[in-house]
């Protein structure tokens, strides 16, 4: 049986659907965060949009961070797609933070995170076609 382009394409797109949802990554680029440390560190979720549509893209997410380390005026500087803001937003808000200790004082200076949301590239074994 020969194989054509259109059958070779379809099993392709099936065996990377029946993947996709390993197949894809959120990192959160490495910043100086300067002297606060944070505790707890969200990575947003992957839109299910997004994803089936095979987009990527990058949020650059700024805030300001309390004395008892909880996040505030969280706000999108830079996107590369807006389907991708909330997901990163949300993120940011449930984050936490080491608290500062008495006497210690609150620095003025917005942090900013960014995260990159990525397909993992996926490699597919096509069946070698038989010789009739």
């Amino acid at each position: 049986m020969k194989s054509n382009p259109v059958q070779i394409v379809l099993l392709m797109m099936l065996a990377a659907a029946a993947i996709a949802d390993e197949g894809t990554t959120v990192t959160a680029v490495p910043f100086n965060e300067g002297d606060r440390e944070p505790l707890l560190t969200i990575v947003p979720v992957y839109p299910e949009k997004a994803r089936r549509a095979r987009l990527e893209g990058e949020v650059q997410v700024c805030f300001n961070v309390d004395r008892e380390g909880k996040t505030s005026r969280v706000a999108v500087r830079k996107s590369s797609n807006r389907i991708f803001e909330r997901p990163s937003r949300n993120a940011v808000k449930a984050s936490t933070y080491r608290p500062l200790a008495a006497g210690e004082r609150l620095s003025g200076i917005k942090t900013c995170r960014t995260f990159q949301f990525l397909l993992n590239p996926v490699s597919i074994d096509v069946p070698e076609q038989v010789a009739d």
